[in-house]
């Protein structure tokens, strides 16, 4: 009835019918409240939001929870039998969220064509139900592939192209043996999707061929591939690259008689970086270090706009993979004219540094310069020289060139320290493959302080260079620009850490150091790297650009990427800037380039999250592969996440992550705890939460989309008390299963080992122990 206060009932009933979100002023208008009525309104919304039964979306619009907002980033992921396009948000993670709401889009932007396979699409939505929606376009934010990637398995009549993506794991597509272009069962292939036909939207022709999917090249392949990375340099490119000469010394700094060297690691083929130290005699500066870092020339052989920087700023990085790297530039450059090796003389970008004892940068100064490196070392060497295992043909370096290093690389320690940088420690996987390209093992990658070292002295150079330009007001600056956390990433940190009864403070205002001091506090603990991993999924994600916003996590207020111009374009666009603003000789900046630093900054922060994808897509199928080999082999892990239709569990041996299905747990009928992040069986009292020790047993490797699946064998605990294992028990303001669907394992499944009855009771799991099997 107009004019009366509604209850809190026939407010979500209202919310829950509406086709779009609404704010307090259309609740206000349906429900004809005035004055004081709207004052009550608001309250009564707080305390919605509070119980978890609304959710404020962008402009503080309101929906039921779970509800999707009403403008949204899609990707437009299948055609149905009448061609008509349906899609998923675009940060829809199957694995993590669960099956993708339906999203039916009609027409195109301002009557425009209807959108294609792989669109990625900005639309606005209407609701329908609770996993239904309706989206109009509102444009094209980027064209999605035509072409699908996947493997052919046999059907009768022709083939099935299984995808490669794990977000499409689901869909199949029908190639009829009329439309297989000689490709055969096993055939990774390239297939255009076909409007309409026998079988509707799952249907599709074979246009390439790209091997098989048991040939070791297979799985960077499908990466490079499933990301649209281009391989192959166009003709023109080559030719430049091709005519290239080595630099002579005119109208450069001669610096061949420094005693640079590089470090790197032993499979490093491209050197962008050399470095000196030495301690400063000014007695001004006492304990002071001056550093000299050098950086490969590579403006001197790109030139502005030539075909050589035109496909450079496409690739906007290298790509690694364990089986072949995927270059910026020709191995011409990259691996030799432009590479700082030790056999001839090189052109290169230098800045020369002052630092105090404490890491401070007192002065800088910018050099174009001709180098030659004294020695090629590696990380390895190095350590072992630091250590007193040195090679005997590197041990002369040691007092000259090696602990003058050391010595200056405590002090650039002692001025991260002093600044409270973010100190993450993420483990990074090296997939070792033998002489026939099959993985002959996976561990975590060694790091050594010869690493941090050599990242000190770039961080150093890249604060330098961004100050350099600035103290010339340079026309244009491409910064590395990391933002604070969102308010909405730290509230979700909050809630994970809170599982684990760590308290993150309340304030908006965190400082990296405050990170910090909550890794340290779990750091040589079981649960080190499930906290490290949480912190870093709640920060921003670092781009380019020309407007400087600071570095959050190395809580610096400037910072460039200058240091690796070989496989990395914003180093190259830094170059060209120093180079102008310091005239320093040909190919600078032009005004054009200058001009277009926004567009290059998201151009190249694309292409960067394009080149992590396809690397951790490689590394995640090189990982299943290997894991293949052990299905129904038992491994000792943990619960890194939990969600309503599983936990994800990483295991201790080889890092390698998977989805233990709810469906597979227990007979029971499990709920979704998100505030104390576990999943709580209602008649058993069965729970597993989050950073839990478990035991599980590999039950699929699939190598098609890199993903493997696990069963529980040991682990969980018993929730004694019956009122605790209901829904919504106990629960703050985001708990309970309320929107969320309570999921019934399958009947048949007993309780997991170290489980069972005992008088009415149930006691704790034991935890297992020891590696796989």
């Amino acid at each position: 009835m107009k004019g009366k206060l509604p209850d809190k009932a026939q407010i979500k009933a209202y919310i829950d019918n509406s086709d779009r979100p609404l704010d307090k002023r259309d609740l206000a208008r349906v429900f004809g409240l005035k004055g004081a009525q709207r004052a009550a309104l608001r309250e009564i919304l707080k305390e919605m939001e509070d119980d978890g039964l609304i959710e404020r979306g962008p402009k503080k619009k309101i929906a039921p929870k779970g509800a999707l907002p009403e403008v949204l980033v899609l990707i437009i992921d299948r055609l149905d039998a009448d061609g008509e396009p349906w899609a998923r948000p675009a940060t829809w993670d199957i694995e993590e969220d669960g099956v993708a709401p339906k999203i039916l889009v009609s027409g195109g932007a301002r009557n425009g064509p209807a959108p294609k396979m792989g669109d990625r699409i900005l639309g606005r939505l209407r609701r329908l139900n609770d996993k239904s929606y309706e989206a109009s376009v509102i444009r094209v934010l980027q064209p999605g592939p035509s072409r699908l990637l996947g493997v052919l398995e046999e059907c009768r009549g022709g083939a099935t192209l299984v995808p490669t993506d794990k977000k499409q794991k689901e869909k199949t597509w029908f190639i009829h043996r009329d439309n297989m272009n000689e490709a055969n069962p096993g055939d990774l292939v390239l297939a255009e999707p076909l409007r309409g036909g026998q079988r509707g939207n799952h249907e599709a022709r074979v246009s390439e061929i790209i091997g098989r999917l048991d040939e070791p090249k297979a799985f960077s392949l499908i990466a490079i591939h499933a990301q649209g990375i281009p391989v192959e340099f166009p003709d023109e490119a080559l030719a430049e690259a091709d005519a290239a000469q080595p630099v002579t010394p005119e109208g450069r700094t001669d610096l061949r008689d420094i005693a640079l060297v590089t470090i790197d690691g032993e499979d490093a083929r491209d050197f962008d970086d050399a470095v000196f130290a030495e301690p400063d005699p000014d007695p001004a500066n006492a304990g002071g270090h001056k550093i000299l870092v050098a950086i490969a020339d590579v403006a001197h052989y790109v030139k502005p706009e030539g075909p050589l920087d035109r496909t450079a700023r496409e690739r906007g990085n290298s790509v690694y993979f364990p089986d072949r790297v995927v270059p910026m530039l020709p191995e011409q450059l990259s691996n030799n004219l432009c590479s700082l090796r030790p056999d001839g003389d090189r052109a290169c970008l230098a800045i020369r540094m002052k630092i105090s004892a404490d890491g401070t940068l007192l002065d800088r100064k910018m050099l174009r310069g001709i180098m030659r490196s004294k020695a090629r070392l590696t990380y390895t060497q190095v350590q072992d020289a630091m250590e007193g295992r040195p090679l005997p043909d590197i041990a002369h370096l040691i007092e000259p060139v090696i602990k003058p290093l050391y010595a200056a690389y405590d002090s650039l320690l002692r001025g991260r320290a002093a600044r409270g940088t973010l100190e993450l420690d993420i483990p990074e996987l090296q997939v070792v493959l033998g002489e026939t390209g099959k993985v002959e093992r996976i561990a975590p990658r060694r790091r050594f302080d010869s690493h941090k070292l050599i990242e000190e002295f770039m961080i150093a150079a890249n604060v330098a260079a961004a100050e350099l330009l600035e103290a010339k007001r340079a026309r244009a600056v491409m910064y590395r620009v990391h933002e604070p956390p969102g308010l909405d990433k730290l509230e979700g940190l909050r809630e994970s850490l809170g599982a684990l009864d760590i308290k993150l403070a309340a304030t908006r205002s965190l400082k990296p150091h405050d990170f910090t001091k909550i890794l340290s506090n779990v750091a040589g603990t079981d649960r080190a790297q499930l906290v490290s991993d949480m912190v870093l999924r709640s920060q921003s994600q670092a781009v380019y650009a020309p407007e400087n916003q600071g570095h959050f996590g190395l809580a610096l207020a400037r910072y460039c990427h200058f240091t690796s111009p070989i496989r990395r374009y914003s180093d190259l666009l830094v170059h060209r800037a120093l180079i102008s603003a310091y005239s320093l000789g040909k190919n600078g900046l032009p005004d054009e380039q200058a001009q277009e630093f926004e567009k290059y900054g998201e151009l190249i922060s694309n292409t960067e999250r394009r080149a992590i994808q396809a690397e951790r897509d490689a590394t995640n199928r090189y990982l299943t592969a290997y894991m293949s080999e052990r299905i129904g082999a038992t491994f000792s892990g943990r619960v890194t996440g939990v969600k309503r239709f599983g936990l994800f569990v990483r295991l201790d041996e080889t890092g390698a992550d998977g989805l233990v299905p709810v469906n597979s747990l227990p007979y029971d009928r499990y709920w979704h705890d998100e505030v104390s992040q576990r999943l709580i069986g209602q008649h058993d009292g069965l729970a597993f939460q989050l950073a839990e020790a478990v035991t599980v047993k590999l039950t699929e490797a699939n190598t098609i989309t890199g993903g493997l699946a696990f069963e529980i064998v040991d682990g969980g605990h018993i929730i004694k008390d019956r009122k605790e294992r209901t829904p919504g028990h106990g629960q703050g303001p985001r708990g309970g299963a309320g929107p969320h669907k309570d999921r019934r394992s399958p009947p048949g499944k007993g309780r997991p080992k170290g489980l069972k009855k005992k008088g009415g009771s149930k006691r704790k799991a034991k935890r297992p122990g020891g590696s796989g099997k």
